[in-house]
């Protein structure tokens, strides 16, 4: 899907979602005052509130395809998370005002006045908001849209809530108990949940996540898969500039033999393999050398391994590269999060290693466990 297929369709999807939300709020909104329901009142804010929050999503996306210029020269694809960080907030405040009323409402209770009318309004908008919750939050997962999938997340706990005010009509009709008041509470702190959880996740966003597994893999192997003469693929690095948007670097070991104009012509069918294959722009490649020249180098870094597992805090050894001659070796070693003091166990093992080799200058990068 190219970047306009997907900026009309959740364009489309949120146009569908207001028009929707809009007509829900305006119904339940007169049924609730006529019925003097405070329930469905709130109900009827909760879908005014999802037809702004559709607005924002659009808002976000328009924003998000602008082009790179001078000022932002990765694009302005990171916008989409500050509309589904201000749906959020829009979220938290429909929770709290609603709160704020449901709580006054059991200090001065309004009768409800139920009929057969409203009972089949809320039962239509249940069906309605469940379909489109679903449609939405499926749409913004298939076009990697974090605002429009919250969007949909928020239309099912609309459906949510309106159920819980069939059930509030269904206990007044039969037992004549009205429960509309502490109903209302209920759907304010169900509302403030649902802000709060999508706060965290867009923060989550905006702050940077660890890379999904399945696609570090992916990349990986389109890497290796480049040259058989590549050993491995390591230090995967990608930021995130928005939804699909992705430019990052990674390290390969090659053999020492490789000319610059070998690794030139491999880093520029890397970049491209990766581009076409995964849309990921990789800025940089870097090279780890590795011994194919003389076979006595495997035996020390068997050795030098060796040593690296004996710390359960080290998840890694790579990029090892011997000198004999100017009595150099270096390699890198990715330390766990795991670790209680993670600097003090990357020393610990650059101490070992040094003792067991006191005549090389063992050179050791610290890496930290960033890609699976």
């Amino acid at each position: 899907m190219t970047a306009r297929e997907r900026e009309k369709t959740i364009v489309r999807t949120s146009l569908l979602g207001i028009g929707t939300n809009v007509v829900l709020s305006a119904l339940k909104a007169v049924v609730g005052l006529l019925s003097h329901s405070i329930a469905i009142v709130l109900d009827a804010v909760n879908n005014l509130t999802d037809a702004l929050s559709s607005l924002v999503t659009i808002i976000g996306t328009k924003l998000a395809e602008k082009p790179a210029d001078r000022e932002h020269p990765f694009g302005h694809g990171r916008a989409e998370y500050l509309s589904a960080l201000v749906i959020a907030v829009i979220i938290l405040y429909a929770g709290v005002t609603s709160l704020v009323e449901s709580v006054k409402k059991i200090f001065a209770p309004a009768t409800p006045a139920y009929s057969a009318a409203t009972i089949a309004l809320v039962a239509v908008a249940v069906a309605v908001k469940i379909a489109l919750g679903l449609f939405v939050r499926a749409t913004g997962k298939r076009v990697h849209s974090d605002s429009l999938a919250a969007s949909g997340q928020d239309a099912l706990l609309d459906a949510v809530i309106s159920v819980s005010t069939l059930v509030a009509a269904a206990v007044f009709l039969w037992w004549h108990v009205a429960l509309e008041a502490y109903l209302g509470v209920g759907i304010s702190f169900a509302i403030i949940a649902a802000g709060v959880q999508t706060v965290r996740e867009t923060l989550s966003k905006i702050l940077g996540e660890r890379l999904n597994a399945d696609i570090a893999r992916a990349i990986k192997a389109t890497v290796l898969a480049a040259d058989p003469e590549i050993h491995g693929v390591f230090d995967l690095v990608l930021n995130n500039y928005g939804p699909d948007r992705h430019i990052g670097s990674v390290h390969i070991e090659v053999p020492d033999t490789w000319t610059a104009d070998k690794i030139d012509a491999i880093s520029r069918k890397i970049t491209a393999d990766v581009y076409e294959q995964h849309a990921v722009a990789l800025a940089a490649i870097g090279v780890y050398s590795v011994n194919v020249k003389d076979d006595s180098v495997a035996r020390v870094r068997a050795q030098v391994e060796n040593i690296v597992r004996e710390h359960k805090n080290i998840l890694q050894m790579h990029g090892f590269y011997l000198n004999e001659e100017k009595k150099q070796m270096r390699f890198d070693i990715i330390v766990s999060f795991d670790a209680p003091n993670m600097q003090s166990m990357f020393d610990h093992v650059v101490a070992d290693v040094r003792e067991a080799f006191p005549d090389y200058d063992v050179q050791v990068q610290f890496d930290t466990d960033i890609c699976d």
